[in-house]
């Protein structure tokens, strides 16, 4: 199993801090129903799966997905904060070599006040290199 989550995450949440100051955005990799505070990104490998084997079984493909989110809550603008800091992400992945999917903005059922922005990026792994699928 390829699993290159720790450097997919570590470059996203460097490009933001780095774009919004360590202050500006709250960036996590794992899911916080109430942020501590926003803006918040949040990254995660939602899906891995072997793509394919070598002649000995060995997996040597393997499928991942990430999927991202953001969250804002500002009173004005919110759409294009999650745009802006969405725009950031999505230079990070693309430049890493991945494709995104899907970008949709999402109800956020917990507190509508609280704008939501999902992207999906897919990619396949061999030896910890990242192709376009």
């Amino acid at each position: 199993m390829n699993t290159i989550e720790n450097e997919v995450y570590t470059k996203v949440a460097t490009a933001l801090r780095n774009q919004l100051g360590e202050d500006g955005i709250f960036v996590t990799g794992e899911y916080t129903p109430t942020p501590p505070s926003f803006p918040c990104a949040y990254i995660s490998e939602a899906d891995n799966f072997n793509a394919g084997y070598d002649g000995s079984n060995t997996e040597v493909v393997t499928g991942v997905m990430y999927e991202v989110e953001v969250y804002t809550n500002k009173l004005n603008g919110k759409k294009a904060e999650a745009k802006g800091i969405m725009a950031v992400i999505d230079d990070v992945m693309t430049g890493l070599g991945f494709t995104r999917t899907m970008l949709q903005q999402l109800p956020n059922m917990n507190d509508a006040t609280i704008f939501r922005l999902t992207a999906r990026y897919t990619a396949a792994v061999i030896d910890n290199t990242i192709y376009r699928r």
